[in-house]
């Protein structure tokens, strides 16, 4: 099938999709162009209260300081804290000031992985010729403990460079559902022009799931494709070829260029037994290499194993054992995506009478699309809620449970902490964890096993048992594809920096020319001229993380995050004091808020040390100023009670001070 799109237009098989009204996102709040809480340079600045700052008069005020130089002073009095509490995350990315050259020639063939080369999630590659810009994929990454960023739900790929280029872009071309290749899509298409988007059924029918949950955008643009088949967008030719994956209607696409085409593998694996590849899958990709293929852009997840992966039909045998077998309530932790292992389960559930209980909101979601898209039929009553469990025996319960990666509020996680409505882990249960550990979630899984452990509840796991193969192949799968795919450079894609290096090293074992081959990080722009020399520019693409924080998306900013940090650290201290503006004496004595510091009640002595403190310090800086100028006398407050408390505790809690003029 060969379609045109050059104008965005919707055509005879294009599929949009409108999301149902289900709440609405808040603006960002952004004044005078800088973000709510800073000043134009940068800086923090700190709420006001009070009275409006004004020139000071009297003979022992504070002397009058110019604008720029009243900043300078309290730059210098927030080294120590910083009390603000206003920051906002703009929608505005920082510029980095390095002009980008535009593709001039149509013997320049550029491919930029923005994001998903330095890690394993957000993965976004882009394809640019002179006419078009086409962008493969756009996931997120989750945010783990250990990422040191408080408060932010999702990592994106920083669209910058695609802003500044929307006007030729003609496409997102989708290679399969899984989130760290879909998950962005509702955060950045209006920041990237809406362009169409190309994928297959199932993909279409998980994005459009997700864009429920944004009734406020536009409805996307969605062009369904059939594996196999080629498109046109703008002037440029796109070919599809199916591929194996953990997710069926997973695709890989090739881009025609006048040199030849540009192969992205997408995430792959190969069927195979023993290492004996599949007769269909093999024809597949032996097909992909009659073409005349100047670059391939290949998955390096699993680069470091060496030989092939273990086949899914080694997991489907042994899950069809253990549900068979199971003498007590079965529990089977696994990925949501795992559509055919989803679908495996519950057909043998109903093969051996069992009931099937989906526990978890995205697996219930992707059983829901499976029975939409007619990947299975499923006899009346054998999936069941879990309010049903105490109206069946034990040993005919299978519980198909999300949160195999120890996320805390997850199906497992809510099991394993006693917290789950319907079901409570005993010992007479059989768990399986149907998943291995994606790098950065160690430390959650490990502390879910623990919790699981410690109800005495029989664990089944990959290490012990054929309950889990990997989506991504081993070095084995990847030599072999690239040999049937044959291309003139290569540039491993997909995985932290030692995944890449490992593809290339086994590369080059296996015969590939080292100069032919180009690992990347996130932002290399990669061009090939002629068809003949492939170069890294000096330039990068801007890869600044930009982060998702509740409704707000923009850019890493270090005041936001550095006060949550200091907030998690020591806490803060919270000052509230009423001041006469006829005299500049406290009308009472101040009240005090603590949260995350010391606990008030044992701390008497100390609260009213700083009571006192607080009233000489105000009064001392109010003392002939007429009219008064509480933001003075906060800056100066701010540095006194830091430095107090920090004698007294060795603690830097956030202050924050709230003069009231009456």
């Amino acid at each position: 099938m060969n379609t045109q799109n050059n104008n965005r237009k919707p055509n005879r098989n294009s599929r949009s999709y409108h999301g149902r009204p289900n709440g609405s996102r808040r603006p960002t709040e952004r004044t005078g162009g800088t973000d709510r809480g800073q000043q134009k340079d940068g800086s923090p600045s700190r709420p006001k209260t009070g009275a409006t700052s004004r020139k000071p008069s009297g003979k022992k005020g504070p002397a009058k300081r110019s604008g720029r130089g009243r900043s300078r002073m309290a730059n210098q009095r927030r080294r120590g804290t910083n009390p603000s509490l206003q920051h906002r995350i703009t929608t505005t990315d920082e510029k980095n000031g390095v002009v980008i050259p535009e593709v001039t020639s149509e013997d320049v063939v550029r491919v930029i992985p923005i994001s998903g080369v330095e890690e394993i999630g957000r993965n976004m590659i882009v394809f640019e010729t002179k006419d078009d810009i086409v962008v493969v994929d756009a996931g997120f990454q989750f945010v783990s403990e250990e990422s040191n960023a408080p408060g932010i739900n999702y990592i994106l790929p920083n669209t910058q460079y695609l802003e500044e280029r929307k006007h030729k872009i003609r496409a997102l071309v989708v290679t399969h559902g899984h989130l760290d290749h879909i998950g962005g899509i509702p955060f950045i298409m209006e920041r990237i022009g809406n362009p169409p988007i190309y994928t297959q059924y199932l993909t279409s029918l998980m994005i459009a799931k997700r864009q429920e949950e944004f009734p406020h955008l536009d409805p996307v643009d969605m062009h369904v494709v059939k594996e196999g088949e080629s498109f046109t967008v703008g002037k440029t030719k796109v070919k599809t070829f199916p591929v194996t994956h953990s997710i069926p209607d997973a695709m890989g696409i090739a881009f025609e260029t006048k040199h030849g085409d540009v192969v992205v593998t997408g995430d792959i694996r190969l069927t195979h037994e023993d290492g004996e590849v599949d007769k269909e899958e093999r024809e597949s990709w032996e097909s992909v290499g009659k073409n005349n293929n100047l670059l391939m852009l290949a998955d390096s997840t699993n680069a470091d194993r060496e030989g092939f992966s273990a086949p899914e039909s080694m997991v489907f045998e042994a899950l069809e054992n253990i549900i068979k077998n199971a003498t007590g309530r079965l529990i089977i932790g696994t990925f949501a995506s795992q559509f055919e292992r989803l679908i495996h389960v519950i057909k043998m559930c109903e093969k051996y009478g069992k009931f099937v209980v989906p526990e978890g909101r995205s697996i219930k979601s992707h059983i829901d699309i499976a029975l939409m898209a007619k990947m299975m039929e499923v006899k009346p009553g054998v999936i069941i809620s879990g309010q049903e469990i105490e109206d069946h025996p034990s040993d005919r319960i299978v519980v198909l449970a999300t949160g195999a990666q120890g996320e805390e509020f997850a199906a497992l996680m809510r099991m394993a902490t006693d917290k789950h409505k319907y079901i409570t882990l005993n010992e007479r249960d059989t768990l399986v964890l149907s998943s291995s550990v994606i790098p950065g979630n160690e430390i959650a899984v490990q502390k879910l096993k623990d919790n699981i452990y410690r109800k005495n509840v029989r664990v089944i796991n990959y290490k012990s048992a054929s309950v889990h193969s990997s989506g991504h192949g081993n070095a084995g799968e990847l030599n072999w594809v690239r040999q049937r795919v044959n291309p003139k450079f290569l540039v491993p894609v997909h995985g932290h920096h030692f995944h890449l290096k490992s593809h290339m090293y086994s590369a080059i074992e296996n015969g590939f020319n080292r100069e032919n081959i180009v690992v990347p990080d996130n932002g290399s722009i990669i061009e090939i001229e002629n068809g003949e020399k492939i170069s890294v520019r000096q330039e990068k693409a801007p890869t600044e993380l930009l982060m998702v924080d509740g409704f707000t998306v923009g850019a890493r900013q270090e005041v936001v995050l550095r006060d949550r940090q200091s907030l998690a650290n020591d806490g803060m201290f919270v000052i509230i004091a009423t001041v006469n503006t006829k005299n500049g004496k406290l009308r009472k004595s101040p009240d005090i808020i603590s949260r995350g510091f010391v606990y008030l009640r044992e701390n008497q002595q100390l609260l009213s040390e700083a009571r006192i403190l607080i009233k000489k310090t105000v009064e001392k800086h109010t003392d002939r100023m007429h009219p008064l100028d509480l933001d003075f006398v906060k800056d100066e407050l701010t540095d006194v009670m830091s430095g107090f408390l920090m004698q007294k505790t060795q603690k830097t809690p956030m202050v924050i001070p709230v003069l009231i003029g009456i």
